[in-house]
């Protein structure tokens, strides 16, 4: 069987699960950037693992990444890493792919599928156009604790969702008119709603599938993949490559290393159960009315204008009036007050570009301010109600014009959209090896 499809920067990886008597329902944990605000869910995660073996043991939740000590930390996921390997914990596969199915409540399930990408096709530096394509800005500055994680590591899970751009549905819905066999079905914790998994070891199966991928390119020079959610992730996966390629002794030989690749789940971009939610803002530690005096004098010259409301229901009203005009619209909140922003003739395309833009700016001045990046209203509502806080609810952008914007706009701002709710993002489940 191929490994390695190079055309289209696929690989069929060997996945690790746990055996068959560990608890899928306790080894399986939401993705590590989620719930960074809120360290409470990651308190009742341990309490549900308890005992078990957990990927909870394989990860750093990013909610304690400046309060941990941090190379504990690493030190001990690492161990776990090797224990889990050593103790067969885990079990490996053939090689293949695995076929997955979310059900978290919407009229229809998310499907995807895990597969393996080549690094060497990817590349997170502005102006970079290869098979695989950033969808939105890197922050390099949150790399190296990441980088510090994945540098030693002898396994990998992935949270990673990169996208394709397949209106015919050519390669992974008709996976689910086969007769394959079930490999997992379990419920996942805390509202993150079914889980179903098929291995695909068929290797005429696996040509199929890498051939309808290779159908897919857009643009010239081509790109087949963009990336989805866990970008920064994927950018580690790059960087840790980097560095094992300048410190190898045989370049030939370094190739042939399985971090040349990482795992991700495909999803296509026109499924009906994947819908792009937007990343709203919030931002501690400030003078709200100094930052909005500031804003507004940042948007100098662009028709800026701020209304405050009395109650809920004039502000919803004010709201939903104003995203159907021009310009871009972002509601704020701030203690008890609720507000709008209005920006009649503004300098980007998307809202998330003229906020973040000015976020940048005002954080670099104020280094005791400091901006999380927050899934869902209700959960920006209770933070901006907070001291000294401030939380902007963002636009969602339209999923069907994404590859479109990166073909002919390239990446976006750094969280401009997010692949569903927080509860609705990757939990880890498979894992492969990283050490030769």
């Amino acid at each position: 069987m191929p490994l390695h499809y190079p055309d289209i920067a696929l690989h069929v990886p060997t996945l690790l699960m746990p055996r068959a008597d560990i608890p899928l329902e306790t080894w399986a944990v939401i993705a590590c950037d989620q719930y960074t605000s809120q360290p409470e869910y990651w308190e009742e995660v341990r309490k549900i693992v308890g005992i078990h073996p957990s990927t909870l043991h394989l990860i750093f939740p990013e909610a304690y990444l400046e309060s941990a000590d941090r190379a504990q930390v690493i030190g001990d996921i690492n161990r776990h890493m090797e224990e889990y390997l050593e103790t067969d914990v885990l079990q490996e596969l053939r090689p293949g792919f695995m076929l997955v199915e979310r059900g978290v409540g919407r009229s229809v399930p998310r499907r995807g599928l895990i597969v393996a990408l080549d690094l060497e096709q990817y590349d997170y530096r502005d102006g970079t156009q290869k098979l695989i394509r950033c969808t939105e800005g890197t922050d390099e500055s949150r790399l190296p604790p990441r980088i510090q994680v994945r540098r030693d590591a002898s396994l990998e899970t992935p949270h990673i969702m990169v996208l394709i751009d397949d209106p015919q549905r050519t390669v992974i819905e008709p996976l689910f008119e086969r007769d394959l066999e079930l490999a997992y079905d379990l419920e996942l914790m805390l509202g993150g709603g079914r889980l179903r998994g098929w291995h695909i070891d068929d290797e005429k199966l696996i040509d199929e599938i890498a051939g309808h991928i290779a159908q897919l390119s857009r643009g010239e020079p081509p790109m087949n993949y963009a990336m989805g959610d866990g970008n920064h992730s994927f950018a580690t996966a790059r960087a840790v490559w980097e560095q094992l390629k300048e410190e190898a002794q045989d370049d030939l030989m370094v190739m042939n290393h399985p971090a040349r690749y990482a795992l991700v789940e495909l999803v296509n971009v026109h499924d009906e159960g994947m819908e792009f939610e937007p990343i709203h803002r919030t931002v501690f530690g400030v003078d709200a009315g100094g930052l909005l005096r500031d804003l507004e004098a940042h948007c100098a010259g662009l028709e800026f204008s701020r209304r405050t409301f009395a109650d809920r229901d004039s502000w919803d009203a004010a709201c939903r009036g104003a995203a159907a005009t021009g310009g871009h619209h972002i509601p704020y909140l701030s203690g008890a007050e609720r507000g709008l922003i209005s920006i009649g003739k503004p300098g980007f395309k998307l809202a998330v570009a003229s906020l973040q833009v000015f976020l940048d700016r005002y954080l670099d001045a104020h280094p005791l301010a400091s901006l999380d990046y927050i899934h869902g209203e209700e959960v920006v509502e209770q933070l901006a109600a907070e001291p000294d806080s401030i939380g902007f609810l963002l636009p969602v952008m339209n999923k069907h014009d994404l590859f479109e914007t990166i073909v002919i706009d390239g990446a976006t701002p750094r969280k401009t959209f997010s692949l569903g709710e927080a509860e609705e993002k990757r939990y880890y489940l498979e894992c492969r090896r990283l050490a030769p």
